[in-house]
């Protein structure tokens, strides 16, 4: 434990910043995993719906500044391209 004060502020507020960023960072997983099943399930309709939510939860993620933009940016091409080769001709 540190011993300064303001080392122990530092800690108390960093303890509440992954709190805050945890929503963000997990809810952001999980519409990307349910992305990637949908996909894989084959109906266009449902992975368009659901890409188009992890969309959001990346770009929301990205503005707060839990992930970078660039992270959000690949993770969003990576599930375009899936999404496009699924895609009925």
């Amino acid at each position: 434990m540190a011993n300064i004060k303001s080392a122990i502020k530092q800690i108390r507020t960093s303890e509440q910043r992954r709190i805050r960023n945890r929503v963000h960072l997990s809810g952001a997983r999980t519409t990307v995993k349910r992305a990637r099943q949908a996909i894989q399930g084959g109906k266009y309709e449902d992975a368009r719906t659901a890409t188009m939510e992890a969309i959001m939860a990346l770009d929301r993620a990205a503005q707060k500044g839990v992930i970078h933009p660039n992270n959000a940016a690949r993770r969003k091409s990576r599930l375009m391209k899936s999404l496009s080769a699924l895609k009925p001709a």
